[in-house]
């Protein structure tokens, strides 16, 4: 007696199941990527923020990661304080600026303050450098003076508008990682 053994039947099954075991890899990772790595955390302030200044929400929620990991009570050792990194002296000039009322550094680590503060400072600088983000996360990170000063010196930017070479180590790096985020974040969020 001979058996006939159907190689279609276990072949369709084993590929189901290879195919099965991918997604729930794919939504494993995707899970891991969003919760740990890349975490959406105060969407509603950025969403309101971020269209008020006329912001990519990515690029907002990139620059609190960089900058502090969603930390809203984190201070640097500059003394730049909440989730933006927000320095008194910005927080004070932004604040006025914008009609912040009963404002005092403190409530830099509020992050509906901090939040608002740091949009409408990265949407100033992105208006003063003509839209270019690198060259305004250089100043966000190192200050527009120093950036002033970089594009004014030719080793630096060969046409006084962009930056060729960021000096400070530090700003270089967080201008890479800030815009690295962003893409990470359009990769896993933008559908």
């Amino acid at each position: 007696m001979f058996y006939v053994i159907d190689l279609r039947g276990r072949k369709l099954r084993l590929l189901i199941s290879v195919i099965a075991i991918c997604i729930i890899a794919y939504m494993i990772t995707l899970t891991i990527f969003r919760t740990f790595l890349f975490p959406i955390k105060y969407a509603d302030l950025v969403t309101k923020y971020s269209e008020r200044y006329n912001l990519d929400a990515y690029l907002v929620f990139s620059i609190i990661k960089t900058e502090r990991k969603f930390n809203p009570q984190a201070t640097s050792h500059k003394g730049a304080k909440g989730l933006m990194q927000i320095t008194d002296q910005t927080g004070e000039w932004a604040a006025k600026e914008i009609g912040i009322e009963n404002y005092h550094s403190d409530r830099l680590y509020e992050p509906e303050i901090n939040i608002q503060i740091g949009c409408w400072y990265i949407s100033k600088l992105i208006h003063q450098y003509k839209n270019n983000l690198e060259t305004s996360l250089a100043a966000y990170n190192a200050g527009s003076g120093n950036v002033s000063k970089w594009l004014g010196d030719e080793k630096y930017s060969k046409d006084a508008k962009n930056l060729s070479f960021i000096p400070f180590k530090e700003t270089r790096e967080y201008v890479k990682k800030v815009i690295r985020n962003r893409k990470y974040y359009e990769c896993l969020y933008k559908h």
